[in-house]
Order: C-alpha cells, then sequence, then structure tokens
C-alpha cells in the first residue's frame, strides 16, 4: 500500500494470505471447491482511517477484478467477520427450528439498490432460485438445491424448508456467489452492476477498469467502505503491478513478488502487511478422469509432494503446510493437531502398486495466473514426484488463457 495516510481497509476479510490490503470478503473467493486466488491481507482495524479519497487497487486480470468489483457492489444475507464469526449483511437475524430443517430470516428495513428500488423478500427468493433454474450452472446450486421450500411470510421476512437439517446454513448464505438482485431485473442488475453494495457502478470494462462511488447513508453507516470513489485496474503482469505501486499510478496492489519483495521495502513510501488468512494453493485434479478416478492413484500423488519444500522455496516462508484442506489457522475450526500429509515416495509408490501401476505419467498443468510461483512449483513437484515413480510433464500454460 502506498502512502498509508489515503488508502486503508474497507472491512473484514475471510481468506487472505499475502499481499497488501484486506478488501470485501467476497472477492477473496474462487469458484468451486478452491479458496482465492487474489491474495489480499489486512491491516489493523485498529487503525482508524481517514475518510474520503480515491482508492486505486490494482489486480490481476484473470477473475480477480471480477470479483473485487462483485464485492463491492453487492451484498449477500450473511458475511463472515475478519475472526470467521458470521454475522448478517442483508439480514439482520435468523432462528431455527429444533432439528435445524426450518430457518426464518429477519431481512433488513430501509434498504435500496442502487437503481432506487426497495430491497424486500421477493428479491431474496428470485435471486436464489437463479442458482437451480433449469440449465443454471451456478458453483452455489449444491448449497440452494437443498432448499426444499422458499416463502414469503413478510416483506421482510423468509422462511426456508431445508430437505435435511443444516447448523450451518446461514454460513452457507454467505458464500460469494449468492448474491441479492433485485427481482425482475436480474439480468440487467448483473449487467450494470445494480445491487445494494457500498459502492455504485460508474463504468466497468471487464477485464479491464471499474470505476465506482460510495453510496450515500449507507445502510452499514461508518462501519466500513470509508474511501469516496474506487477505482479498480486489471494489471496482470506482477512487474507491471509493482512498477505501478513505486511509481505512484496505484495506490495498493496484491500479489506481490516475494523475490522481489525486499525493493518494497526499501522504499519508504510503502508498506506491506501480512497476516495469516484461508487462501490454499494446490494442484486439482479431476475425478472422474481416468487415472484421477482411483483414489489409490490420488493417494500416490499426494504422498509424493514436498509440500514444505513448497512452503519454504516457493512461498518464502509466507505460508505453511496446507495439509489438503481448506480449513487454515485462520478459521475458528482449524485443528491444529491433525497429522500432516508427509512427503513419502515410498507409500506413493506402495499406493501406485494398490492401483495396480508400477510408474505413471501424468502432465501437470500451471500458471502464474493460479498464484505466483506455481510454474516453479509445479517443477518442484515434478522432482520429488520421480522418487515415486511418477513422471510429471510440466505444461505452462499463458496467464491469460
Amino acid at each position: 500500500t502506498r502512502d498509508p495516510r489515503r488508502t486503508h481497509p474497507d472491512h473484514g476479510s475471510r481468506s487472505g494470505g499475502f499481499g497488501m490490503t484486506r478488501i470485501d470478503r467476497r472477492a477473496l473467493f474462487a469458484s468451486g471447491a478452491a479458496a482465492a486466488l487474489l491474495a489480499a491481507t489486512g491491516a489493523s482495524l485498529a487503525d482508524r482511517p481517514e475518510k474520503g479519497g480515491t482508492l486505486r487497487l490494482a489486480v490481476p486480470r484473470d477473475d480477480s477484478l471480477e470479483q473485487v468489483a462483485r464485492g463491492a457492489v453487492f451484498d449477500t444475507l450473511t458475511e463472515n467477520a475478519a475472526d470467521g464469526s458470521l454475522k448478517g449483511e442483508l439480514a439482520e437475524s435468523w432462528d431455527a427450528s429444533a432439528d435445524a430443517k426450518t430457518w426464518t430470516f429477519n431481512l433488513r428495513q430501509g434498504v435500496t439498490f442502487h437503481n432506487g428500488k426497495a430491497f424486500g423478500a421477493d428479491d431474496v427468493i428470485e435471486s436464489l432460485q437463479m442458482h437451480v433454474a433449469e440449465g443454471a450452472k451456478s458453483a452455489a446450486k449444491p448449497i440452494v438445491e437443498t432448499i426444499t421450500e422458499m416463502k414469503k411470510i413478510t416483506d421482510h421476512q423468509v422462511q426456508f424448508t431445508l430437505a435435511a437439517g443444516n447448523a450451518d446454513f446461514p454460513y452457507l448464505l454467505s458464500d460469494y456467489h449468492i448474491l441479492m438482485f433485485p427481482a425482475g431485473q436480474i439480468e440487467e442488475a448483473i449487467q450494470k452492476g445494480i445491487g445494494t453494495g457500498l459502492y455504485q457502478v460508474q463504468s466497468f470494462e471487464p477485464g479491464v477498469r471499474m470505476v465506482a462511488t460510495r453510496v450515500p447513508s449507507h445502510y452499514k453507516g461508518d462501519s466500513a467502505g470509508y474511501c469516496d470513489e474506487i477505482e479498480y485496474i486489471a494489471i496482470n503482469d506482477n512487474t507491471a503491478r509493482m512498477n505501478a505501486l513505486m511509481t505512484g499510478q496505484v495506490d495498493t496492489i496484491n500479489r506481490i513478488d516475494f523475490k522481489t519483495e525486499s525493493l518494497l521495502r526499501a522504499n519508504p513510501m510503502i508498506r506491506i502487511q501480512e497476516v495469516t488468512g484461508n487462501q490454499q494453493y494446490t494442484f486439482p485434479m479431476l475425478t472422474n478422469v481416468a487415472p484421477f478416478d482411483d483414489v489409490n492413484v490420488r493417494r500416490a500423488l499426494k504422498f509424493a509432494i514436498n509440500r514444505q519444500e513448497m512452503v519454504d522455496k516457493i512461498l518464502l516462508g509466507h505460508g505453511r503446510v496446507g495439509n489438503d484442506t481448506p480449513i487454515g489457522p485462520a478459521n475458528q475450526y482449524f485443528a491444529a493437531d491433525m497429522e500432516q500429509t508427509s512427503y513419502d515416495p515410498d507409500k506413493a509408490k506402495f499406493y501406485l502398486k494398490e492401483a495396480g501401476l508400477s510408474s505413471l505419467d501424468i502432465d501437470l498443468s500451471a500458471s502464474n495466473a493460479a498464484f505466483e510461483g506455481a510454474v516453479d512449483a509445479a517443477q518442484l513437484y515434478q522432482a520429488s514426484a520421480k522418487a515415486a515413480g511418477i513422471n510429471s510433464n510440466g505444461v505452462q500454460e499463458p496467464a491469460d488463457g
């Protein structure tokens, strides 16, 4: 972050890692099971920020720009605070039946969309139904399809009946895919960015730039959204992003290159902020495609990776072994005593044999668009896996592909 007097965090983030500034938590989740690709962290909320001015934030072009923009413009029913606790966003409170199958949500009153339409129960129901509509390919479909009935009790009260009891249902509704749109105008709202968020879109070029201004008299009051205007700029190249910060073209960047971190630290006008987060870097595989549909093959691949070497050489110590789970140390459900999966080429060979294989040839696609150092990480995996009889052919993919 350049010149901390003018660039301060909006509010807490559920996901983080290594980077520059904390932003809305919905910006920090990629679709599917993978954790966020956007490596953002935050300053202490004790740093009460000055208000006003423009925050210029540079992010990679992949999904980061759209995710950050989405988080500023739209709201969900619930949200996760920086400490992992759940709080209401567009829902003020909620109650459950004894079996946790029936949930009643009391909606915030007096909230309007950016086009002036009042927010209410109809908007909630229609915004959820779009995820389970015929032909829908929403990543939130597995969450919403567990709802067997959505009932409007009043204009500001909605009742959901689930197929089975789920005590975590309010947490699931904080998923960044489940945004609230105005009923009857959803397609237009998605295209033009009409939400109930802290910022209203003034201009948006997908994959290029977004400019938005703070909504006056927003329901979040003075607790968030300290800048009058925000400008998100897509800069995919890591060096160019750092140069933009160094020369004052932007105020904040994310995904700094650990190898050149010292250059940033040498600049007295720049501060680097790092907090523990729940971001997870992975090499995913399609488990419905051979040979990865065999659990023994997957186990072999897991034991063939030297995770600590990845932390030491790729993250340069800015992280820890993730233990193959997205529940990180910043999450309240983190199990610190859980046994780690350690590098063990002999065990990898054993599981290959269980799968009926003496060796395995795979292609491993990697791009630094996924995370900084991903290509180098793939090469490290190639070296460690070879001792287990796994021949990993690294395929470097284009960052904008």
